[in-house]
């Protein structure tokens, strides 16, 4: 098959060794678009390896056609439209992932608009109503709004209740995060957004892919017993916690990764998702932001994008020739 891999740095399309034999247990999908997140970009720079048995190949969410399954997979069977949450593997024209990663494509969408879905839906369910434990009428802070992650989050915080503050870099991407349902906002050019938090009434839950300097502000305008969820290092791995203000205002941290967790772990959020979520797709409720999109052949002009912090949602990089 033909797949991207990593050489000096560089993303570099072309032969790679088939994928062998199924597992009891997996699913073989002909992808058809696959899309880029930061953990690629990260694990390009040498920064963030795939987890321990994982291909070298960099992706982590596809959308295609079953072609096989394993002798043990009910819920699928060739021709089936589906999409996938993978720990690596993406950027390529064939995928092999567990049947418990895998969820049938939303009613009324298409293979494009479906690879926009699993990690970006998946890491924010996952990290606002499973670690961050959001009730309805809790505020929730959203930094990097206008990312993949963001604007998902932002649809799910309107759906369910949860009103929401938003931090972007540009007027234009905070436009864009309340046409999605956003309360109010701010521009992280304009220096500390925690004055304006703070009149906004604080936040009971914070979903944070910055990190550094973030994280002191972010206690500042933490509520009682709320909950600050990290899940990036954009700003750098260092911060200050102000423990005092942590034990006083009972205030708690908690670091979230999604890559390495087990099948079992990602397919218990897949079920979440579709049963909470993907009615609301179908619904038009929500709907997947799409940036852009590339030829795989073009993912280096994909990457570049979201580096350069350009995207408003989930850039795609078209694989094969469905649509």
């Amino acid at each position: 098959m033909q797949a991207i891999t990593i050489e000096d740095g560089r993303l570099c399309w072309g032969e790679q060794p088939d994928l062998g034999p199924l597992g009891p247990r997996d699913v073989r999908i002909n992808v058809a678009w696959s899309a880029v997140n930061r953990a690629d970009l990260m694990q390009r720079a040498g920064k963030y390896p795939p987890p321990p048995g994982v291909t070298e190949i960099p992706g982590l969410e596809i959308s295609g056609t079953v072609v096989a399954t394993g002798e043990r997979v009910e819920r699928f069977q060739s021709g089936d439209r589906v999409c996938a949450l993978l720990a690596g593997g993406g950027y390529a024209e064939e995928v092999v992932v567990d049947a418990a990663q895998v969820l049938p494509i939303p009613q009324n969408l298409g293979l494009r608009e479906a690879a926009a879905l699993p990690e970006v839906f998946a890491t924010a369910w996952l990290n606002l109503y499973m670690e961050g434990a959001a009730k309805p009428g809790q505020h929730v802070l959203l930094h990097a709004a206008a990312s993949g992650v963001g604007t998902a989050a932002i649809q799910l915080c309107r759906v369910f209740g949860n009103p929401c503050f938003v931090t972007a870099g540009s007027q234009e991407k905070l436009e864009a995060c309340y046409k999605l349902g956003a309360s109010a906002g701010w521009n992280r050019h304009d220096g500390s957004f925690v004055d304006a938090v703070q009149a906004w009434g604080g936040a009971d839950m914070i979903l944070d892919p910055v990190g550094g300097d973030y994280i002191p502000q972010d206690q500042d305008v933490l509520n009682a017993d709320g909950r600050l969820v990290l899940i990036g290092l954009m700003g750098g791995t260092e911060s200050r916690l102000d423990l005092g203000r942590m034990l006083m205002k009972r205030q708690r941290v908690i670091g979230s990764t999604l890559r390495s967790r087990s099948p079992k772990a990602k397919g218990a959020i897949l079920d979440a998702l579709y049963t909470h979520v993907w009615p609301k797709l179908a619904s038009g409720e929500i709907v997947p932001l799409i940036a852009g999109e590339w030829s795989i052949q073009e993912v280096e002009a994909a990457q570049q994008h979201v580096t350069d912090n350009a995207n408003i949602g989930k850039v795609l990089l078209r694989v094969g020739k469905a649509r």
